[in-house]
């Protein structure tokens, strides 16, 4: 019988596979055809012109003048937000965890960013950061207010003439403060699920905050710290939203100086389609191999 109702769970399921196949599967798959036909362009495949099969769009992807500079901007986002927000997160976590009078309350807060649109949020950091001249002198954000208001001097983050540090500096910002609440969420989860004797026995012996910190809530939250590490560092090779609302289309206070490798795939190369795969093709290895160097590591970190 269970058998024969199998056709029952395959109409159900249809409208699903089928909107799967046409906007996940396809455009994968085209995306590889097109990354090895040279000189691709769509215009001239629908009137029926070939290209023929080669490297050459990986080659012009990799000497391409922004190429280097958009990896580095890309990693060093990266390598700054993923450790950053992972700690920051589990502290609050802890400290939620911790805590019952207004709780759920803390939760909506540090839940807030994550149910916000990004290119809004990158405008208001935009607008905190920013310094607009009038007339001779300059109207400053509440981020330089705050630096005034204690004698110092207020610094150009994100307008034309700014350092290169001080646009990383306001992406990291940014990019941090949007990754908490998913991360606070996950190991808030982790949390509640620890069995609480292995917090009473560490009382029993006296054991310090610290060290109950280290040697219990970490080892026991490990897969959930594996995964908010794993999925950080994919996020953060896919960082493009967060330049795009602070700086906007220029990916810079000028042109394209903090462009990303998914700005790279946007803009930079966008007009060609062969090109544009190639990218995506580079940028989906890079992120498949730090995937599995951090999983390779969580199997002898990780306690389950």
């Amino acid at each position: 019988m269970e058998k024969k109702n199998h056709w029952k769970a395959w109409l159900y399921l249809a409208p699903a596979i089928v909107l799967l196949l046409v906007f996940t599967v396809w455009p994968i798959i085209n995306t590889l055809r097109m990354a090895f036909l040279e000189g691709y362009d769509m215009g001239q495949e629908i009137g029926g012109a070939s290209f023929s099969f080669g490297f050459d769009n990986f080659v012009n992807v990799v000497e391409f003048y922004r190429f280097k500079s958009c990896m580095l901007t890309t990693i060093l986002l990266t390598v700054i937000t993923v450790p950053i927000s992972t700690m920051l997160a589990l502290v609050i976590a802890v400290a939620l965890n911790s805590i019952k009078f207004v709780k759920k309350t803390f939760q909506t807060i540090f839940f807030l960013p994550y149910v916000t649109n990004t290119i809004a949020i990158g405008m208001v950091f935009m607008a905190m950061f920013n310094r607009i001249p009038v007339g001779d002198t300059y109207s400053y954000g509440i981020i330089n207010n705050v630096i005034q208001a204690f004698g110092g001097e207020p610094i150009n983050w994100i307008n034309g003439g700014s350092s290169y540090a001080a646009n990383i500096a306001v992406l990291s910002i940014y990019i941090i403060w949007n990754a908490l609440p998913f991360k606070i969420l996950v190991l808030l989860g982790g949390l509640q699920g620890v069995d609480k004797q292995y917090y009473d026995a560490a009382k029993i012996d006296g054991t310090s905050r610290f060290r109950t910190f280290w040697r219990i809530t970490v080892p026991l939250l490990s897969p959930m710290i594996a995964y908010v590490v794993i999925t950080g560092f994919i996020g953060g090779f896919k960082e493009y939203s967060s330049v795009l609302g602070i700086f906007g289309p220029a990916m810079g206070p000028g042109n394209h100086e903090v462009d990303t490798m998914v700005g790279l795939i946007y803009a930079s190369v966008g007009e060609q389609q062969g090109q544009a795969s190639a990218a995506a093709l580079i940028l989906f290895v890079i992120i498949f191999a730090v995937t599995m160097v951090n999983m390779y590591v969580s199997k002898k970190k990780v306690h389950y």
